[in-house]
């Protein structure tokens, strides 16, 4: 099956500043040692899709520089590959910007038309799963469906279900009606923000709704065709999240690869997982140091205590040091005597000796390159 991959990471929004101050969303890094597109981009490459194409606009030399030619994703090739598509500007006067999901694919409908895919799959950049689409693929077929949206349950007590689209189901698995992030929690399913569709279907799609102003793709193109098209759930039982909501989503995902359920389905699945790979010794924990419960990346050096923690690849933590319930990110350096709890550190900080930092009631923030 040819399926063409296309990779969303247009978001603009606030909820995680200040990490996506200089850097979109899907380039946010994870678990320690990757970025949250490597999710998404690892689970198409394990489903044999080969051409990628990743469309972004704010803030996006950070992701760019980490997928470079894709080379970890064996997509530096000649035939398919992977693709940065960024907007431009056609006539004078125009804005450079994608105005919606559907607006970014189709201001790079020349990748859908020129290539032979049959196929493509839609998927967003900062998503956190390890899935294979290739049931996906082979239930889209059984159904004879022209749309089929990957959903997920939340429980009605899980506040976050009113952030998502929710779906009406029915028995065979057809989706009888989309409300697009209703107030209140009207259906238990919602949608995961991934969509597999026949390319002929979407080109037409595409043509007669992004010229008359319908630039959202679930809005404008899948809720007004609901009843038309054949449009189905497949779902997904497993571990997902959206880390884009909010920096306390963030923040809870990444505490999850401390569970060892979720470490084993996300690592240890038999799918891999690629990221851009970095020449780091292995990490160095010194005989007065005390770790429990945590992830120490490749580079470290610690010297402290370090509880309940995901600590990124170089970070240092010097002696009498003392870290708890934090994200501490790349080449971060705590010193002698610091005490840092519930905060995220982001790349280069530096918390100086005997400093305090610790957040209550909310986790703390500091931005990229900080000295405290």
């Amino acid at each position: 099956m040819r399926v063409l991959g296309l990779i969303l990471c247009g978001s603009n929004q606030d909820n995680l500043k200040p990490l996506t101050r200089i850097r979109t969303s899907a380039a946010v890094p994870m678990f320690g040692k990757y970025r949250a597109i490597d999710f998404t981009l690892s689970n198409m490459v394990n489903s044999g899709i080969s051409k990628v194409g990743v469309l972004t606009q704010y803030n996006p030399r950070s992701l760019m520089d980490h997928l470079a030619g894709g080379k970890e994703w064996n997509l530096d090739r000649k035939r398919g590959g992977i693709f940065i598509l960024q907007p431009f500007m056609v006539g004078s006067g125009e804005s450079i910007y994608y105005k919606g999901t559907a607006d970014a694919i189709f201001q790079n409908i020349s990748l859908l038309r020129k290539g032979d895919e049959d196929f493509v799959l839609i998927g967003s950049g900062d998503h956190i799963y390890n899935m294979s689409y290739m049931d996906l693929f082979k239930y889209h077929i059984r159904k004879g469906a022209d749309i089929t949206v990957i959903s997920s349950k939340i429980c009605r007590e899980d506040s976050r279900i009113c952030d998502y689209g929710q779906l009406a189901v029915d028995n065979d698995g057809r989706i009888s009606e989309f409300v697009e992030k209703p107030t209140d929690c009207i259906y238990e399913d919602i949608s995961m923000g991934v969509y597999f569709i026949n390319k002929a279907l979407l080109l037409e799609l595409l043509y007669s709704s992004v010229p008359n102003n319908g630039y959202d793709m679930v809005r404008d193109i899948i809720i007004p065709n609901i009843s038309k098209l054949r449009v189905y759930a497949y779902k997904h039982s497993g571990y997902w999240r959206n880390i884009k909501k909010s920096i306390k989503e963030y923040y809870d995902t990444n505490m999850d690869i401390l569970k060892r359920e979720v470490r084993k389905e996300l690592f240890y699945s038999g799918r891999k997982i690629y990221t851009k790979l970095k020449d780091y010794a292995p990490p160095k924990i010194n005989i007065n140091a005390c770790v429990s419960n945590s992830f120490i990346a490749d580079g470290c050096i610690v010297n402290g205590q370090v509880k309940n923690s995901i600590i990124s690849r170089g970070v240092i933590i010097k002696a009498g040091a003392s870290v708890e319930n934090s994200i501490i990110m790349e080449d971060s350096v705590i010193e002698e005597g610091a005490i840092l709890k519930n905060a995220i550190l982001d790349k280069s900080v530096t918390l100086r000796n005997a400093r305090r930092i610790e957040g209550i009631g909310e986790i703390l923030t500091i931005e990229k390159d900080s000295v405290i």
